[in-house]
């Protein structure tokens, strides 16, 4: 049965549904990934909550679902994109096809689609609100989903991994459950806690370090919480990840900005000006840093994406803050920066037995 992708910009692409069709039509905002693996990842991370997504390469679904690589217990794009889909997935692990997962939790699976044509025209005119129906008129405005999306992500009381000898707390933006991971891997006990959890309840915890975890939407939709993540940042050592890299910059007086069409996909460049060497990086974000507002922050960029120039990370003259707009933990992508978390463990130890503000 024929299906119909709606753009706000007045342009439409027909498809075809591969699950069941859909009788409410679905507005979420385009965006597309360009990686040539990690669908499932991408499904199940909780920033891509209320986007349609886009999958760039041309056969997706080939190696199915499996039971290891999920991002978060439920899947939160609002529909997907592919050109063509394979139904028999072939891998030792694949637990479900493709289609069969995003059938079991009602989320459009639209095919045959020009995906080349598609990604040229975001690429030329910036994501914006899409909707998916299954007649050629939309009826739905082109109206984004409302309210405050941390808010749907976060966990609702804190949650504890591990029991390793440095204890961090990660403030859930929507975090990955592969940040937990590697957080645990590096001898960590990790205190998921909720977004709003104050300097109070988070003080209480005795924590050795804080991660600023990723999440969906805006950053300045979080402006109501930025005096916490400043005390926190005043008061321990920090790693911001994607959203909490924002969030960062903006709680110590700099600014972020809205891209075009965004960063999403396995295969950014970023140059390290420390280490004066370039990587590879995994990465999803609309949202970016702007540079020419860290002047008196005290906040230095230490990456810087080596195809646009935006900024990709940060460190503060004096406190024990590292930020990365890109994804360290690399599910999906590349593996070659891992090493932010061993950084942040190294700024764990030189820091431990200090009481006092850094600020």
């Amino acid at each position: 049965m024929s299906g119909y992708l709606h753009l706000e910009n007045g342009k439409s692409f027909e498809g075809t549904w591969l699950n069941k069709p859909i009788e409410k039509e679905v507005t979420g905002e385009i965006v597309f990934f360009t990686g040539m693996t990690g669908y499932q990842e991408v499904l199940t991370d909780p920033s891509y909550k209320d986007q349609i997504v886009v999958f760039t390469y041309p056969l997706i679904g080939n190696y199915g679902i499996n039971k290891e690589d999920f991002e978060s217990k439920r899947p939160y794009v609002a529909g997907v994109i592919v050109y063509e889909l394979s139904p028999v997935p072939s891998h030792y692990q694949s637990a479900w096809s493709l289609q069969e997962y995003l059938e079991k939790w009602d989320i459009p699976l639209l095919g045959a689609v020009d995906t080349r044509a598609l990604v040229k025209g975001i690429r030329e005119h910036g994501s914006m609100p899409a909707v998916l129906a299954s007649t050629e008129e939309v009826d739905s405005t082109f109206v984004l989903p409302r309210g405050l999306k941390v808010a749907d992500v976060s966990v609702s009381k804190p949650v504890t991994y591990g029991n390793g000898d440095f204890r961090v707390v990660v403030m859930d933006y929507g975090c990955k459950q592969s940040i937990i991971d590697s957080l645990v891997e590096q001898d960590c006990q990790v205190i998921l806690v909720p977004y709003h959890f104050s300097f109070q309840q988070i003080s209480a915890l005795q924590p050795d370090g804080i991660v600023l975890s990723n999440g969906p939407g805006d950053p300045k939709d979080l402006t109501d919480y930025l005096k916490t993540v400043k005390q926190v940042i005043q008061s321990y050592p920090v790693l911001g990840i994607c959203l909490g890299h924002q969030l960062a910059a903006l709680a110590l007086g700099g600014n972020t900005k809205r891209m075009l069409f965004g960063h999403r996909g396995a295969n950014q460049p970023i140059h390290d000006l420390k280490g004066n060497k370039v990587f590879m990086s995994s990465q999803n974000h609309s949202y970016v840093v702007d540079e020419t507002s860290l002047q008196g922050t005290g906040l230095e960029v230490r990456y810087f994406n080596c195809n646009d120039q935006t900024v990709e990370g940060l460190s503060h003259v004096s406190l024990p803050l590292q930020t990365v707009q890109f994804h360290p933990e690399a599910h999906p992508g590349p593996e070659e920066s891992g090493v932010i978390f061993t950084e942040f463990i190294d700024t764990i130890k030189i820091n431990s037995g200090s009481s006092v503000s850094y600020a």
